[in-house]
């Protein structure tokens, strides 16, 4: 049995949705286990004086709930089961975490646009397969770009 990470990056539905059709291309070979990840990112020191810690972090996993509810009316549609995960920090470092932590064997991501920004710094993918290859943790399989 597979097991999957989804990150969801909800600024990219038809990234999700090409990382949703690509699970369901792997289900049709074996059984798939999904999680879905959605990373909310630290807010910047100003932003976090205006809250209390725990209020601030009540309203970072709540905005992460909300933003995977795409993915999981998708696979919900599909009958893929899943479980969703949020957590708080670094894209690409968060990302390798849980991996690791949720024992994934691969980590989907749907096609990525060309973007500009993905053109300089390197698309989030990329940045997490260099990450995995630097901490000799080869054992995720990226799919997608």
């Amino acid at each position: 049995m597979s097991r999957v990470l989804l990150p969801v990056d909800p600024d990219q539905p038809a990234r999700t949705r090409s990382a949703i059709e690509q699970v369901l291309r792997m289900r049709q070979t074996g059984p798939v286990t999904v999680r879905l990840l959605r990373v909310q990112p630290k807010v910047s020191g100003h932003v976090a004086m205006l809250f209390g810690a725990a209020e601030l972090r009540e309203l970072q996993l709540s905005a992460g709930a909300e933003e995977l509810q795409f993915a999981q009316k998708l696979l919900d549609l599909a009958g893929v089961p899943y479980q969703s995960t949020v957590l708080i920090g670094r894209s690409a470092e968060t990302i390798v975490t849980a991996a690791r932590d949720y024992h994934c064997d691969c980590i989907v991501f749907g096609n990525d646009s060309d973007s500009l920004a993905g053109k300089i710094f390197g698309s989030l993918a990329q940045q997490v397969r260099q990450m995995l290859d630097a901490a000799g943790e080869g054992q995720a399989q990226v799919i997608g770009s």
